[in-house]
């Protein structure tokens, strides 16, 4: 299935190595709520500038998949802390000003990497894409989610939970991404883009 399964390997290590480092990042700052906002503010505008806007060929599917996984995100979270699903600690308001840039680093996090690993698949199908895009949003933002619960930026109270992270939140991380996958898919479809990830 793999073409390349040391290059496989790496990618997915480097990937899970820089989650590391952004959840240990928000953690320690996360009293910090502007700042961090602030630094992820600088970071997604230089990707912007660097994988949108200098580039000949424009990849503007990147910055509508940002902005819908934001808005679906911050829909979610906000139904969910106003519930009392879960909470933000050591911030002075409900939803930390973080928030909705972590979200829309998510999502350029999920597709570089998946540029990434679709070309050492031996056989590109959508279905095969599907599947890896699966696997991905599955398991690699709750892993960010624990080393952040861990570090006391936020707690669940959802029962069933594995590291902190309950079930229901591994099937609204999954259900997130793979609704913005599915309309991205279908702009793909619609307006024949030519894209790795989405055709």
């Amino acid at each position: 299935m793999i073409t390349d399964k040391k290059k496989f390997i790496i990618e997915v290590i480097k990937g899970i190595l820089k989650l590391i480092v952004a959840g240990v990042f928000i953690g320690y700052l996360k009293e910090y709520d502007l700042i961090i906002a602030l630094i992820l503010v600088a970071k997604l505008t230089h990707n912007v500038y660097k994988d949108i806007i200098k580039p000949k060929n424009k990849n503007w599917l990147l910055l509508i998949g940002m902005l819908l996984t934001c808005f679906g995100g911050i829909v979610g979270e906000t139904w969910g802390v106003a519930n009392g699903y879960w909470e933000y600690h050591e911030v002075s308001r409900e939803l930390p000003l973080w928030l909705p840039f972590a979200w829309m680093y998510a999502f350029y996090f999920l597709y570089k990497l998946e540029l990434k690993l679709i070309p050492l698949l031996k056989n590109k199908s959508q279905k095969n894409k599907i599947i890896l895009a699966l696997i991905l949003a599955l398991i690699l933002p709750a892993f960010g989610e624990v080393i952040t619960i861990q570090l006391g930026v936020w707690t669940y109270y959802w029962p069933y939970q594995l590291f902190g992270v309950p079930l229901y939140a591994f099937i609204c991380l999954v259900f997130v991404h793979m609704l913005v996958y599915t309309i991205l898919h279908y702009i793909c479809k619609k307006y024949n883009i030519k894209d790795l990830v989405y055709n």
